[in-house]
């Protein structure tokens, strides 16, 4: 409950966008794939870990910065594109199936509001699982609240971002390589900085346990580097969240019909 109530909320929020509602059954088959993509980026990046980061990722070197925008940030976005548009990978006939062949994908809109709805089903998988290893509900409340506010919601934006170029490509064709590869490289770079700031702020701070008590104290070690890394990440944030607005406000004046072929 906890780990897919985030994603629901904010699939709640975002679906209010749509002035021309798509059916509960496709929003629920796009959120499922969403979520079943996840288990195949799971072992993909432990691949990447094993690569990159054999020792783990501890410093922040070559490998450190690899791992957090190839092995982590560029994987997770790709597959969840993979779930809206397949085309990337079976070329341009699109597959019976994906959604962008399927009718209810009738106006540019859709293409952001598809994308985020996928990286909402994948957030909340990735919850669930993040979430095991907490014991006591209290914990598991916390890091389900602060997920909500943080990984879940740049997992939509990244998604939402990448998706306005997605809808401007269809009215663009001569310009989709390039629309294409801007989405990816503002939503992989945006993932990876958010995940590197996350890192560093878990670096600056010291868990010490009272064995007497059995109560846990958090101290910030570093605080300097914590404060810069929670400025970052709140900037990342705020400024994906006025690019996906705008994106809204922008292809909801797009009339035209979209026609994936």
């Amino acid at each position: 409950i906890f780990g897919l109530l985030p994603s629901i909320i904010w699939l709640l929020f975002f679906l209010r966008k749509d002035a021309h509602p798509e059916s509960k059954g496709q929003i629920t088959k796009v959120f499922l794939w969403g979520m079943l993509v996840s288990l195949p980026v799971a072992f993909v990046q432990l691949g990447a870990a094993e690569y990159f980061c054999p020792q783990g990722c501890t410093q922040l070197n070559l490998s450190t910065l690899l791992y957090a925008f190839l092995g982590i940030a560029f994987v997770e976005e790709f597959f969840k594109y993979l779930v809206v548009d397949d085309r990337v990978l079976f070329g341009p006939k699109i597959l019976k199936g994906t959604v962008l062949s399927e009718s209810e994908f009738d106006e540019p809109l859709d293409a952001m509001l598809y994308m985020i709805i996928a990286a909402l089903g994948f957030a909340g998988l990735e919850n669930i699982l993040y979430l095991l290893s907490s014991s006591r509900l209290i914990e598991i409340f916390i890091l389900s609240l602060l997920r909500f506010a943080g990984a879940v919601l740049l997992h939509a934006l990244c998604s939402g971002s990448w998706g306005y170029f997605l809808a401007l490509s269809f009215f663009k064709p001569k310009s989709r390589v390039k629309l294409f590869t801007v989405g990816l490289l503002i939503a992989v770079t945006a993932h990876g900085i958010f995940n590197l700031s996350l890192k560093n702020m878990e670096n600056s701070i010291e868990i010490t346990k009272n064995l007497i008590t059995n109560e846990s104290a958090i101290n910030i070690v570093d605080f300097s580097s914590f404060a810069g890394s929670i400025i970052l990440v709140a900037t990342i944030l705020i400024g994906l969240s006025i690019f996906t607005w705008q994106g809204f406000r922008k292809l909801k004046k797009m009339k035209s019909i979209c026609l994936p072929h």
